[in-house]
């Protein structure tokens, strides 16, 4: 089944990427008969986190949890045939498990939440888990002091308010002040209907709570973190840098969506708002980010989405953070 692209909003375009990457999984893994089974086998996480320091800052990625994504419908820039080759070369075949990360940062008595996850608005079946992975590591929303959103889509915002209520009665709200107007403001912006939607639902109750900041060029949030607007995937994307005693983590939001952007950084995705500022503003980060050997978290990498960039002849590797398990007070 098909649609016309341009009849269809970002949000239908998502879930139909979605739920196509369900039923694509679903027959990849689906018995070549059907054998008679006692007890069937399920597979269900719990609610996950991973925490690490960077100096005297506390850092933890939560997992939202995953959407299998169909990247056939979804990335600019490439066959059909180039994507598989490309996810070949990384062991993976689409539809593609795509994490969807959060990450805290408790440095002195802040406590700062950047991107909330997808709330209700996939479904409980996909995503939504942000709670249950803050309760893991023993933070109540209402401990919150700064949410920090990398830009207004829904698997970024979609965690400010669940069941009508705000999930983060004491926090400011931070945004690039573009996004803040062409998804909320503005109402005569050209953006996607559904999306100015779920702005008005997830922001505008902190927005007329007076409890949205939004900002331009690059601001400092708190000492130690300061917010850049980054144009391109959105009008105001932000990448936010933590720095503590020498030591550095940029949460670069969706500058990268897949492994295959490493391989081909020309490579875009149908979400982005201008794509060729986006496919400038990703080959610019990774040029930076792997000559300064830079620590970065990622939203949409394998959780927890925290690593570096390599360069490799013309194009990038994806270097996980090595995982350690010692504690850490």
């Amino acid at each position: 089944m098909f649609f016309n692209s341009s009849k269809k909003s970002l949000r239908d375009k998502l879930w139909f990427a979605i739920v196509t990457g369900l039923a694509s999984t679903a027959a990849l893994h689906a018995p070549a008969f059907a054998a008679p089974v006692d007890q069937p086998v399920t597979v269900s996480q719990v609610p996950t986190a991973y925490s690490f320091k960077v100096g005297a800052a506390k850092v933890s990625a939560l997992s939202d949890g995953t959407a299998a994504l169909d990247l056939h419908k979804l990335l600019n820039g490439a066959t059909e045939e180039k994507i598989d080759d490309l996810l070949d070369g990384d062991f993976l075949a689409n539809p593609v498990h795509t994490s969807i990360n959060a990450y805290l940062v408790q440095i002195g008595d802040r406590k700062l939440l950047i991107d909330t996850g997808t709330g209700d608005l996939f479904g409980p079946e996909t995503a939504g888990k942000l709670p249950g992975a803050l309760a893991a590591i023993g933070v109540a929303s209402d401990q919150i002091s700064d949410v920090l959103i990398t830009h207004a889509h829904t698997d970024h915002i979609g965690g400010l308010v669940r069941g009508g209520k705000i999930m983060f009665p004491n926090a400011t709200v931070h945004l690039g002040q573009p996004d803040l107007d062409f998804f909320l403001r503005d109402s005569k912006s050209s953006a996607d209907a559904s999306l100015k939607k779920e702005a008005s639902e997830m922001l505008g109750p902190y927005d007329k709570a007076g409890k949205v900041a939004g900002f331009t060029g690059t601001v400092e949030i708190t000492p130690g973190v300061t917010g850049t607007v980054h144009p391109g995937h959105t009008p105001g994307s932000a990448f936010y840098t933590l720095e503590s005693e020498g030591q550095k983590i940029t949460f670069v939001g969706d500058i990268v969506h897949s492994a295959v952007q490493f391989q081909d950084p020309q490579i875009t995705i149908i979400f982005d708002t201008d794509q060729k500022v986006a496919e400038k503003t990703r080959e610019t980060a990774f040029k930076e980010i792997a000559s300064e050997r830079e620590l970065i978290a990622a939203p949409h990498l394998p959780f927890p989405g925290v690593g570096y960039i390599k360069r490799s002849d013309r194009e990038y590797e994806w270097s996980p953070l090595n995982y350690a398990d010692w504690p850490s007070k």
